[in-house]
């Protein structure tokens, strides 16, 4: 579960990427510069509907998720390297074979793998 300062910093975060102002993100969002302010600090609870109108003048989507899938939903876009399949593999290791053998340039164009 997020605390209420690491949805701050989250806010924060949102709004320095998409270069808005506190005082521009506060009337976008129909809040008070204060109120704004308390939001951002993280040290104040505040109402769940300035919460989503903050969300959504940053281009954020408050999401309910199943705790054990919160962590993927965290990550967001970040993404680890790719799954290798046995067959990219086997074609990787053609591909290189073909380039080391002499003549391989050569091969017909029909027979060459893609």
């Amino acid at each position: 579960m997020m605390t209420l300062p690491e949805i701050a910093d989250t806010l924060r975060d949102a709004a320095r990427r998409n270069g808005v102002t506190q005082a521009r993100l506060a009337g976008a969002a129909g809040i008070s510069s204060r109120t704004l302010t308390h939001v951002l600090s993280g040290q104040e609870d505040f109402r769940v509907s300035t919460l989503m109108a903050v969300a959504h003048q940053l281009g954020l989507e408050l999401v309910l998720v199943p705790k054990g899938a919160a962590r993927a939903v965290a990550a967001g876009d970040v993404l680890g390297p790719p799954v290798r399949s046995v067959v990219t593999e086997a074609l990787e290791a053609l591909h290189a074979q073909r380039d080391a053998t002499p003549g391989a340039a050569t091969m017909p164009a029909a027979r060459r793998l893609p």
